[in-house]
This record gives C-alpha cells, structure tokens and sequence, in this order.
C-alpha cells in the first residue's frame, strides 16, 4: 500500500513542498509513496513549482483506507474530513500540536522551526539520503516564504543554514532575490475575487469551542490594498456569518514595512481588542513586526475566549 504524503486543507507553500520531498525521500528508503494536496494551489506555490519542473501534486481529499503521513499541521479542523478512518503513519510539522489521535503508533518530526521543510531537510540528512537539485529548490523556496525571507520571528538559525545548504544542492546564487521573485509573484491580486484572496492563505481553528477563521495575505507592498479593503472587510463579514464563526481575520502583511494590517470581523470584537491590548478603528488595526499568523496572532487570541 502506498503512502501519502499530504498537507491541510488550503495547501500553503510549505504544505506542497514539503509533500513532494517528503515521498521522495521515503520512495527512496523503500517506502512507496505518492505527494497529494486538499487543494488547490496559491500563485506562489505555481510559480514555485513551474520553476523547478514540478507537476501540481494528486488532488486528494479522501483517505479513508489509505495509510497517511502528514505534512505542515496537526491540527483536526485542517485534516480530511475522513481523518479518523484514515491509517496516519507519521507526522511532520512546525506548528503547535493539534487535535489528530492515532489508533497506533507513528512516527513524529515535529520541531520548533520557521517551516516543514526545514525539519524534511534533516529527515533527508538522518536517512543520509542525496536531494536531487529541483526538489532542494522547492524546499529552499518553501522555507523562504514561511520565514518571510528571514524576517519573521518564527525563523532560527537552523533554517537559515538549511536554506544556504539547499540553494548550494540546487545551484541558486542569490536566494534573496528568489524570495524577492517569489513575494511579488504573491503581491498579484488584480482580478481575483475579495473571496479567493480572503482563502488563499486561510485556516480555521476551534478557540475553546468558539470557530474563528484566519487568512494572511503577504506582500511587498500594501497600498495594493487600497481599493480592497472595503470589498475585503465586508466578504470577510459574510465568510463568517455563512460559516457560523465567531470571529474572522485577514492579516495583510506588508514584508518591507515588518507589519500586518489586520482586517476583524466578529461576534464580539472587544475579544480581539483585549488579546492584543489594542482598539480597532473601522474594524482594522495596524501591527508593528506582526509578520506571523503562528506565532503572533494564534498565541495570544486563543487565549482571549476562555471563559
């Protein structure tokens, strides 16, 4: 039976990249497997992808049967909806422990790390098996956008060496400017509905039984965002009276400024408001070095709903 290898619902850079290394490595340690994705992919994982060769990963939202080794997140609201009668072999991840229980044992790489590719990258080192140049590529770049080219607080000193070992493996000189290429590709927004940018970078998450919805937007420049956000606030209200959520975010981070502007729609505001220690005007908040939805954001309003 083969494994496969598959991020969370709405598959981010990370989730795609870390999927492809992932099933070559354990292809390459007699292990069959096959790189999967709930979703569809974002304009950076595209270009990532077509850069370094690679075909969009099997569209895959059900695993019941099926043996499963997930990658980039942990967490039940992000998993297929037949989870529990899936066989999840193993786990790879960077974020806090979430909701998945197993019925057996399996096998776990979960580190404190600014991304999942990061922690791939010592599983290939562990096993002692050769990168092949493309896919050291999309990892690198995997890494490059979860750590916002090194800015965000989430990044260590271990990513940053493996991002230079890898763009050694794949012949990239200045991985600087491919991330820079990466994040204006990300900046495009024209044409794309207020809806499809809201879940381009979405996750929902259960805070003490309250559903709360939060998507991210990264660029390098956020007046592109000036024409937006009346559109964007007002889908991002119905996005949470349609799904029954208590409180929906979009945090548009600006990667130059080291800031997000974040974007609140909410039963009961006043619990953003007393998480953060802020107030919101016209439902908005400026956030200075606020670049991470895990780390900054996550921490601090889950919290805010106990009782």
């Amino acid at each position: 039976m083969a494994i496969y290898t598959c991020g969370h619902t709405t598959p981010d850079s990370d989730s795609i990249c870390s999927a492809i290394a992932l099933a070559y490595l354990l292809n390459q340690t007699g292990r069959e497997a096959i790189a999967a994705r709930q979703g569809e992919l974002n304009p950076e994982t595209e270009f990532i992808l077509k850069k370094f060769g690679f075909e969009k990963p099997l569209l895959k939202t059900k695993f019941a049967g099926e043996e499963l080794f997930i990658t980039d997140y942990s967490d039940i609201d992000l998993a297929p909806a037949d989870i529990d009668e899936a066989i999840v072999v193993g786990i790879v991840d960077h974020h806090k422990l979430g909701g998945i229980t197993t019925s057996t044992p399996l096998e776990c790489w979960i580190r404190p790390v600014g991304c999942t590719n990061t922690i791939v990258k010592e599983m290939y080192d562990y096993h002692k098996v050769e990168i092949p140049a493309p896919i050291a590529g999309i990892m690198m770049c995997a890494i490059l956008s979860d750590t916002v080219i090194f800015k965000s607080p989430t990044c260590t000193d271990i990513d940053i060496r493996i991002v230079r070992e890898l763009a050694e493996i794949a012949g990239i000189e200045d991985f600087g400017a491919v991330g820079m290429e990466m994040f204006k590709v990300k900046s495009q927004v024209e044409g794309v509905s207020s809806r499809d940018l809201i879940l381009r970078d979405y996750k929902p998450f259960n805070m003490h039984d309250n559903q709360v919805g939060i998507g991210q937007l990264e660029v390098v420049d956020l007046s592109i965002f000036d024409n937006l956000k009346a559109d964007l606030q007002a889908d991002l209200e119905k996005l949470r009276v349609e799904n029954k959520l208590h409180t929906a975010c979009l945090i548009l981070t600006d990667i130059m400024k080291e800031g997000s502007e974040i974007l609140v729609a909410s039963e009961d505001a006043s619990i953003f408001e007393k998480a953060f220690d802020i107030k919101l005007e016209n439902k908005t908040v400026w956030m200075q070095g606020c670049l991470s939805r895990k780390k900054q954001i996550i921490p601090f309003l889950e919290p805010a709903f106990k009782k």
